[in-house]
């Protein structure tokens, strides 16, 4: 176990190079996956190496309800510091934890919030509610099945072919899932501040992907261009509902984007020796940070189990 058990508290920081690059030179979609997997195996990882530091470092305090052998010298000499480290262990786990069920208990209640207040509104065949409301907003709400909601200032701002290509954006967001990756990357942004760089970065590449995919959708890059840079313009302030779902990156870089030709879809080989580096840095240390958690459990395991009486 040794020092190993702690390398997934800071090997986060391995990722940081690729969150920069992929919004810049991979295809939305495959900087939002690339980037969510690799945030939350790091923040597993992570979490796992607190939850075995905390057992090893508190198994020797008085009073506590583990078993007797779990504090013999050969359990506490796995790991390194183990007193002072469980202890610390013990108040950093009870932070992850409370920050990641407040961030899903927000994410659940807004939900809630939203759904009851577009219950009252009759069923559209186009999956579009339009609610009467001063105030110009659009976004996307998940569920079974997932709804458009654009408010009557949003659609009056907007030509028709905006109109088109903002719903399509919004439609992109409910196909794809994009609150999964959203939710995922937050989470694991709550359980290691490493990743919080990630976080933005999928916020930023959910939303090019529904960019792309309007695009693809209505056929028009200027049309969605022009749609999101007058969203944009005329939404001077979130809805309260969803206002997670309804975040949007930076708006001058979408537009350039949009004005682009699309962006390759491959993957391989690496558009640039810079890309090829960082990813190969997050590759090396996302599978680091696996092995280290799996081996810091096995052997703790292991020992527990030998320092546990029959």
């Amino acid at each position: 176990m040794g020092v190993f058990v702690y390398l997934p508290l800071v090997l986060p920081l391995t990722a940081l190079p690729i969150a920069r690059l992929a919004e810049q030179h991979l295809h939305p979609h495959s900087a939002t996956r690339l980037l969510a997997a690799v945030g939350t195996t790091l923040a597993l990882c992570s979490t796992v190496c607190l939850a075995l530091l905390m057992v090893v470092g508190t198994a020797q305090l008085p009073g506590n309800p583990l078993p007797d052998g779990w504090s013999d010298p050969e359990v506490r000499a796995a790991v390194p510091y183990e007193e002072k480290a469980g202890i610390v262990a013990i108040g950093v786990l009870a932070a992850v934890v409370a920050a990641c069920g407040s961030a899903v208990h927000h994410h659940v209640r807004q939900r809630v919030r939203a759904a009851r207040a577009l219950r009252s509104l009759p069923e559209q065949p186009s999956g579009v509610a339009v609610l009467p409301d001063p105030e110009p907003y659009a976004y996307a709400l998940p569920g079974s099945p997932g709804r458009v909601v654009v408010s009557t200032a949003m659609m009056e701002c907007l030509t028709a072919r905006e109109r088109r290509a903002l719903v399509a954006h919004e439609r992109a967001h409910l196909t794809a899932r994009h609150h999964r990756y959203l939710l995922a990357t937050q989470l694991a942004a709550r359980a290691n501040p490493f990743l919080l760089p990630l976080r933005t970065a999928v916020a930023y590449s959910t939303e090019r992907w529904a960019d792309e995919a309007a695009a693809q959708a209505t056929g028009d890059r200027r049309a969605v261009a022009g749609a999101v840079g007058k969203a944009a313009l005329f939404a001077h302030r979130s809805p309260d509902a969803l206002p997670a779902l309804a975040a949007v990156g930076p708006i001058p870089r979408r537009v350039a984007a949009l004005l682009d030709p699309v962006p390759p879809t491959r993957l391989w080989p690496p558009s640039s020796a810079h890309v090829a580096f960082a990813g190969l840095v997050a590759t090396v240390g996302t599978t680091m940070s696996a092995l280290s958690s799996l081996n810091a459990t096995v052997t703790l395991v292991r020992i527990l189990h030998a320092a546990t009486p029959l």
